[in-house]
């Protein structure tokens, strides 16, 4: 019954099968485009038979279970593993499928090594190679990798990932080649999109509050437009001041005390005001005694007091408590 629909009617039907709490979180990573499209589908789908409904559940499983294999091990791998479990038949036509519309992700090696392994690897690469495996891996690990390199060099890279559109394969392939050679000695078809603004924005998310702030001020010497283009898409501490009373409270209820007295002291006096502000009396006396005497504060341990005051701002938006406009409009409301 499954194989009669279209592939659009089968995602329709497949998000009404896993439950809206299930299949929400399956929009937060379709396009504007995709969530229309699927949207539109869902609501022209009136009656599902419990037979149409285990088809389209079971096809996803498998090729979500294929995926894995091939992922893991390759094709030879996956369809050795798939002709034990569904038959030769089935099984070759799963792979068929999948070769035909998905595509496994370069460097998925370099993906399964650790930080310190990566870095390793990157350490003597030019800056277009290093932006390349970075904007496929996961943006907390390449973060992490970022803060590794030289300061010219992290400034350098963010620049090509902001600026790399399309890569051809034949590097793709020739890099990965060389690569796995040298993670071995340690212990695809069409040009593929990569790295792009959003992965910028998300490796400066990860990184610390000093990382952040020196790549954003190089790039405001090199590029002003694209270091504000970047800034209009993440949230930094300076946006701090753009919060609303309401949701400046809902974030101060996140933060320690402590952080907050540190984050404060390298603060401008409007910032400092602002924040106050949303205090209690009480809490405004015992950080202003705090301040007084507190000694003098290393920088980096100031920088990271604020990243946990923007990582709780990030934390409040992902969890849907507080809803965050970015550009022009900054303000964030309930």
């Amino acid at each position: 019954m499954g194989s009669k629909l279209s592939q659009r009617e089968k995602a329709a039907i497949l998000m009404i099968g896993v439950g809206k709490n299930h299949a929400a979180k399956i929009y937060k990573h379709l396009s504007e485009d995709e969530i229309a499209t699927l949207t539109l589908a869902i609501t022209t789908t009136k009656r599902v038979s419990q037979e149409e409904k285990d088809a389209v559940m079971s096809e996803f499983y498998e090729t979500c279970v294929a995926q894995k294999f091939i992922s893991e091990g390759g094709l030879e791998y996956a369809r050795s593993v798939l002709n034990k479990a569904l038959g030769e038949d089935k099984a070759d036509a799963l792979i068929n499928r999948l070769t035909e519309t998905l595509q496994v992700r370069p460097f998925e090696f370099v993906r399964k090594a650790d930080s310190g392994q990566i870095v390793h690897l990157l350490a003597n690469e030019n800056p277009q190679t290093i932006a390349l495996v970075l904007s496929y891996l996961d943006p907390k690990k390449a973060a992490h990798v970022l803060g590794e390199l030289g300061s010219e060099m992290q400034v350098e890279v963010v620049t090509r990932m902001a600026n790399m559109e399309s890569v051809y394969p034949e590097y793709i392939k020739e890099t990965e080649m060389i690569f796995e050679q040298r993670l071995a000695k340690m212990g695809t078809t069409d040009q593929a999109t990569v790295g792009g603004l959003d992965a910028v924005v998300q490796l400066i998310n990860c990184v610390d509050r000093g990382t952040e702030k020196y790549i954003l001020e190089s790039l405001d010497l090199l590029d002003s437009e694209l270091a504000e283009e970047i800034r209009k898409n993440m949230f930094v501490f300076e946006d701090i001041i753009n919060l609303s009373n309401q949701a400046m409270q809902r974030v101060l209820k996140e933060v320690e005390q402590t952080d907050l007295t540190v984050a404060l002291k390298g603060a401008n006096e409007e910032m400092k005001q602002f924040i106050m502000n949303n205090l209690s009396k009480r809490q405004q006396e015992m950080i202003q005694d705090d301040m007084e005497v507190m000694g003098p504060l290393r920088m980096r341990d100031v920088e990271a007091a604020q990243q946990k005051m923007v990582n709780a701002v990030r934390m409040l938006e992902e969890s849907g408590e507080i809803i965050v406009s970015r550009g022009e409009d900054n303000d964030i409301v309930f």
